[in-house]
């Protein structure tokens, strides 16, 4: 199903849902305009057809020690594909590592991080960061101040 095909109840659905994830069923339907049981048919045809590829709480990184978010960026000593493997493979089980991009330009990976603070960041540079695989030079952004963070789409 390609995204021409979604009608205006499906982005309904979605944008609903983006709201609010714990959203009812029956709340759901009352607030699309159908019954409980086509919009569940609905949801699970979304979800079978990979629109919906979840549901998460979001948690307060202040509240839980996570309060310092840090960008870097990652060049690479080698790009061949093994590199690229074993760079992916050890990303993937740091949990202070919350995305992993590769990107074209002047580096090869942009990660997005959460700390306690500074202190712990520079343990984390110093036993993880710089002991990844291939890693030849990285960048470090400091977030000051997060101005916008969602994980919304605009829909139609």
């Amino acid at each position: 199903m390609s995204s021409e095909t979604l009608d205006r109840t499906d982005l309904k659905i979605l944008d609903a849902l983006q709201t609010d994830g714990r959203l009812s069923n029956l709340k759901l339907a009352e607030n699309v305009g159908l019954s409980p049981t086509a919009v569940l048919a609905r949801v699970q045809r979304l979800s079978k057809d990979g629109y919906i590829l979840g549901y998460e709480a979001r948690l307060n990184p202040l509240k839980l020690g996570a309060g310092l978010m840090v960008f870097v960026e990652v060049l690479l000593d080698k790009t061949t594909p093994n590199v690229f493997e074993a760079f992916k493979a050890a990303v993937q089980v740091r949990g202070e590592i919350l995305e992993c991009h590769m990107v074209a330009g002047g580096f090869d990976y942009l990660l997005k991080t959460r700390m306690a603070d500074m202190t712990a960041y520079r343990e984390f540079a110093g036993t993880v960061l710089w002991q990844l695989p291939g890693v030849r030079e990285t960048r470090t952004y400091a977030v000051m101040e997060e101005i916008k963070n969602t994980t919304r789409l605009p829909l139609r």
